[in-house]
């Protein structure tokens, strides 16, 4: 992965939370994908910003997709 590692535990401690409140099986039961979901938990967890700022000077939305996708456990 291309992301820093500080980085990295920023985005799963932010939406550790969220994942709990949300599970992905409420999202699967409606046919949403897990790129929906991942995106989703990071926009709730106020990540939206900080991306912007953070991470998108060096990564685009397929390193930052990596990530979640990892830390979620969900796939496409």
């Amino acid at each position: 992965m291309k992301i820093k590692p500080e980085h990295y535990s920023h985005i799963a401690i932010a939406v550790a939370e969220n994942m709990k409140k949300i599970p992905f099986s409420e999202y699967a039961q409606q046919g949403l994908s897990g790129m929906r979901y991942r995106w989703d938990l990071a926009h709730a967890s106020g990540l939206t910003p900080w991306m912007a700022k953070t991470l998108y000077p060096y990564l685009n939305d397929e390193h930052i997709d990596t990530a979640l996708r990892q830390i979620t456990q969900t796939q496409k």
